[in-house]
């Protein structure tokens, strides 16, 4: 009996959050379905279909039994079921907007990630985007998984400033900056802006860049799929549906200066 207790332990939060982001890393970088990983670790497709969008903590079994199936190691070994750490009620930095933890908390989760693919016309470009609170900077920071193009994968500072109403994503490696605006969540926690970074050209070339995103909270997702989503996949019509309504709804702006 103290076995099966263990078992079927249910790990905390923090420790389920950093389990999905891995699992579904895993899954758009081996391109196999959410139902051959359940049927390779021996678990049913509901258990990690809920465990995956947030609707249900991981249990010890089942994480052992990913870790099989992947080959991977999904746990944090330095501290493995670890409480979680204590709320930090400390303010954000200036330049970040002086946002404190609980006025803020309502944004950390995950986000499924979608913008146009710069390769592939008409192509919707789907990832994961995770948000949480760093206590040793004492603000928020988010980090992408999920890519096709793993090694651009990006990480970064947000900042949420009282005075514009807006979120910012901002990456800064070597002065280089790359920046996502977005509006305050809808009530269905969806968040859309614009993203601007530099496109990846022949050879060395960089170009400026600026397209249309939309972070759409996981667990209001019924089936989330990563990866360039073509004309035609199960996700597709959702996907650009759910894009085009940031300048549908004039959540932002492209002007052409004619």
């Amino acid at each position: 009996m103290a076995l099966m207790d263990t078992a079927e332990q249910k790990l905390s939060d923090d420790d389920s959050r950093v389990i999905a982001a891995t699992v579904l890393e895993e899954l758009a970088r081996r391109r196999v379905t959410r139902q051959h990983l359940a049927h390779q670790a021996k678990i049913s497709l509901s258990t990690l279909e809920k465990a995956l969008s947030g609707r249900r903590p991981f249990t010890l079994a089942t994480m052992v039994r990913l870790e099989e199936a992947l080959g991977v190691t999904l746990r944090r070994r330095s501290t493995p079921l670890a409480p979680p750490l204590p709320v930090s009620n400390g303010l954000a930095p200036e330049a970040l907007g002086s946002y404190a933890r609980p006025a803020i908390s309502w944004i950390e989760g995950d986000y499924l990630t979608l913008r146009p693919s710069f390769s592939e016309r008409e192509a919707v470009y789907a990832y994961l985007t995770e948000i949480r609170w760093d206590d040793s900077a004492s603000n928020l920071i988010f980090s992408e998984a999920g890519r096709v193009d793993g090694e651009y994968s990006q990480k970064g500072v947000v900042s949420a400033p009282h005075q514009s109403g807006h979120i910012y994503f901002v990456t800064n490696k070597h002065g280089q900056y790359r920046l996502i605006i977005v509006s305050r969540p809808t009530i269905k926690g969806e968040m859309h802006g614009i993203l601007t970074t530099l496109q990846v050209g022949r050879g060395a070339q960089l170009t400026p860049v600026a397209t249309p995103i939309a972070l759409i909270p996981v667990k209001s997702v019924a089936r989330a799929e990563f990866g360039r989503i073509l004309e035609g996949h199960d996700c597709y019509n959702h996907y650009r549906g759910m894009l085009n309504r940031t300048l549908n709804d004039s959540f932002a702006l492209f002007l052409t200066g004619q």
